[in-house]
């Protein structure tokens, strides 16, 4: 599967799962880390435990582990697909940390076709 691929299958399971201001930033030309950054929001840390479990489950069910899973008992997680990581906030930590402002220069991926309104 393709990092891109792999960004719609997260896009698509966060958006089922009810996340709230899902995005993706392009980041391959900025950094060896990762081609990509799943970023959404949930609205209570509660939310953000399910939406990362959900993603790592339907990951799995495509036959794709994360290669490592950091903050599990926070209010931001993180999810490491190597070329996809994947960032889910409860809302006051996405705006304190402000990833899409820190990484500006990474150009946003049209989402809007994956997602229901």
């Amino acid at each position: 599967m393709t990092s891109k691929e792999l960004v719609e299958n997260i896009v698509k399971i966060l958006d089922e799962k009810k996340a709230e201001e899902i995005a993706a930033l392009e980041t391959a030309s900025l950094t060896v880390v990762s081609d990509y950054f799943v970023i959404a929001t949930g609205n209570s840390s509660t939310h953000v435990k399910s939406l990362a479990d959900d993603v790592e489950y339907g990951m799995q069910q495509l036959g794709v582990e994360p290669d490592h899973i950091e903050g599990r008992a926070t209010g931001w997680i993180l999810l490491d697909y190597n070329d996809v990581l994947v960032h889910v906030f409860t809302r006051d930590n996405r705006d304190y940390y402000n990833l899409e402002h820190l990484w500006a220069d990474a150009k946003p991926v049209d989402i809007s076709g994956l997602i229901t309104e």
